[in-house]
């Protein structure tokens, strides 16, 4: 089986109870995940599995996928069959996609195509992250 995986450094931003979730503040945007057991401002690592991710040429509307985030396409890599590696350039950082060849013929996915990456699911890490490599917070107005 192929792995492929993306680390993004992170900070948690906020826990939202109600839901059991908590919101990690990365370059490029944010990622709700399953609530962490670590107070806002702590750093985090994540992984996102590139089986993980789902490519979308729209803005993916009414989808149970929470983590859905703009980017261009920045590589088109053939695998071994059925497997294609799309790498995503989200800005500050490069997701990469495993999708199969059908899909990428399908939709044309080719290098500086805007796409859409639905992240279903990432592991989380907590980890000793100097707060200088982290994206910097963003305040979030208090109820």
């Amino acid at each position: 089986m192929i792995r492929i995986s993306t680390a993004i450094l992170a900070r948690v931003l906020r826990h939202d109870p109600a839901y059991g979730l908590s919101t990690l503040h990365f370059a490029d945007g944010e990622l709700r995940v399953p609530q962490v057991a670590l107070d806002p401002g702590a750093g985090v690592r994540i992984a996102i599995d590139a089986r993980d991710v789902a490519l979308a040429l729209t803005r993916p509307m009414d989808v149970s996928i929470t983590n859905r985030l703009p980017g261009t396409i920045a590589a088109v890599e053939p695998l071994a069959l059925p497997y294609v590696r799309v790498a995503l350039d989200l800005g500050a950082t490069r997701l990469d996609a495993l999708v199969t060849a059908e899909s990428v013929e399908r939709l044309a996915l080719e290098p500086g195509l805007h796409a859409w990456a639905m992240i279903k699911t990432v592991a989380i890490e907590p980890a000793m992250i100097s707060p200088a490599d982290l994206p910097p917070p963003r305040p979030w107005p208090s109820p």
